[in-house]
């Protein structure tokens, strides 16, 4: 019976601790989902103590910019009316640097910054050097020209001459790294004299001259300490709740985010929206496929067709023109008033004639579309790519003598994209934290069911067992007892009787 009551024991307490793993696992998965919630909830807001505040203030991702300009080939034949034939050099590739400064928290659950940027050349990363030498339309001068057209003859006259003493054309041969960066040009000054007021310039012009180390404004945005609901949206920008550069509220209004992070817990209706200073304007982004990147589950998101939609196309565009074609976005109102227009490299996905239209052109879906591949639990990029091109509307204007016949083209200048992925010990921080953690928490709850569920059927099997046991022990007792009655009535029965006994007979 010891051994027994000592087997007993042991059933009852595997029996219990079943019990308090099933418990357990039933707890954790009504607790599990809150908590996670509440710590994502917690550590993706913009607060010194949360685990994302430092990835926020400072980005730990290597993000480049690779920088592709098109080379005229024909400057001479475009002069006279003939198509421009080009070719893409580079790309020329620059690690950029951001840093945030002036980090300014206020009363009204918001959170002020500066973000710097600053570039340095990667030549083993690059196609060429920034001393290589390429043929492009003379921005300024033709700008100019064009801001003059409707202007009285004799101002055009005078430009012509102003030209001419500078030696302006209407193309260019300058250097990749003077094209980047800014060349100076007398014809800055002869253009703040003759049109005041028409540039932000004072001494150099350079396509991204602007970047380098300067900032993208004062960006004000909400923190979401004490309100989740806007956690990274866009206050103001500069001061101002929506811009002024066109022709409608609704193109006017700064939405989403400043384009580093987006609320957490997305789902594939959740559109991304930010506010791009470069672009002048708020863009959307809509879910095209989940995925994951380095084992980190993402949602990629892409350019909806009608981004760069003209009014025709899409309606809610129309306070962006006046338009040309679609695909292209008129951005001259907020670029000096010059004829410049922003669209997907190569022209991708606008109208075929723009492309048709200059020679060496060849957009590609996989080549010149844009990304973002985000973790929709926090809302953090994983990887991104954002690709823009940017190009010149050209044409003869008369009066202006440098731009002789120039047939109207809308002449690709320059596309650029910038990349960055999360890469080295951010990416392993991030992953056993956000990705490694919640999968076992989540596994774990079952784990413990299962456990506590075999458990419990220990006590239950033991229970049955003792059961037969005792069954099979009383059936052998009387079954023994039966079998010797019987041998020896038998054997008395077969037994010869003494002499001398009286037999008795048996009666019924």
């Amino acid at each position: 019976m010891g051994g027994r009551t000592r087997a007993g024991w042991a059933a009852a307490a595997l029996g219990g601790l079943g019990l308090l793993c099933a418990l357990l696992g039933a707890v954790m998965i009504v607790a599990v989902p809150p908590f996670m919630r509440q710590q994502v909830l917690k550590n993706v807001r913009i607060d010194p103590s949360s685990l994302t505040f430092k990835v926020w203030k400072d980005l730990p991702v290597p993000f480049y910019l690779s920088i592709y300009l098109f080379d005229v080939l024909n400057p001479k034949e475009v002069l006279v009316g003939r198509q421009p034939q080009v070719r893409e050099l580079g790309p020329y590739v620059y690690r950029e640097f951001r840093h945030k400064s002036n980090i300014t928290f206020n009363d009204n659950d918001t959170v002020s910054f500066r973000e710097y940027r600053h570039f340095q050349f990667q030549p083993h990363m690059s196609r060429g050097s920034e001393s290589d030498y390429v043929s492009m339309p003379n921005v300024l001068m033709m700008s100019s020209a064009m801001m003059a057209e409707k202007k009285s003859m004799a101002l055009k006259m005078l430009m012509t001459l102003g030209f001419s003493s500078l030696g302006q054309h209407a193309f260019m041969n300058r250097t990749v790294g003077e094209v980047i960066w800014g060349y100076s040009d007398p014809l800055i000054s002869l253009i703040n004299h003759i049109l005041p007021g028409m540039l932000p310039l004072k001494d150099k012009f350079g396509l991204f001259a602007e970047f380098n180390n300067s900032d993208s404004g004062l960006f004000t945005v909400f923190t979401g300490v004490k309100d989740f609901s806007r956690v990274h949206l866009v206050d103001k920008w500069n001061g101002i709740s929506k811009v002024n550069y066109w022709h409608s509220d609704q193109c006017n209004m700064i939405n989403g985010t400043s384009g580093q992070m987006w609320a957490p817990f997305m789902t594939p209706k959740t559109d991304v929206e930010f506010f791009s200073p470069e672009a002048c304007r708020s863009m959307k982004l809509i879910y095209q496929e989940a995925g994951a990147y380095e084992g980190i589950p993402t949602f990629r998101f892409k350019a909806p067709d009608t981004l760069f939609a003209n009014g025709s196309v899409y309606p809610p565009n129309e306070g962006f023109c006046p338009c040309l074609k679609n695909g292209i976005q008129n951005v001259s109102t907020c670029k000096f008033n010059a004829p410049l227009f922003i669209s997907h490299p190569h022209f991708y996905n606008a109208d075929p004639s723009l492309a048709e239209a200059v020679q060496g052109l060849h957009p590609s879906e996989k080549e010149h579309s844009l990304f973002l591949d985000v973790h929709p639990v926090t809302g953090i990029p994983m990887n991104c790519s954002v690709k823009l091109q940017v190009s010149l509307y050209m044409k003869a204007i008369q009066g202006i003598g440098q731009t002789r016949q120039i047939a109207p083209v809308v002449m690709p200048l320059v596309w650029f994209e910038e990349r960055g992925s999360m890469e080295g010990e951010p990416l392993q921080a991030f992953y056993r934290q956000l990705v490694l953690l919640p999968k076992a928490l989540h596994y774990g709850q079952f784990v413990l069911l299962a456990l506590g569920g075999l458990l419990l059927l220990v006590p239950i099997v033991y229970q049955i067992r003792t059961q037969e046991r005792c069954h099979l022990f009383w059936s052998r007792d009387k079954g023994s007892q039966d079998k010797e009655a019987m041998q020896a009535y038998s054997e008395s029965l077969m037994t010869t009787a003494a002499k001398g006994t009286v037999l008795q007979e048996a009666r019924l």
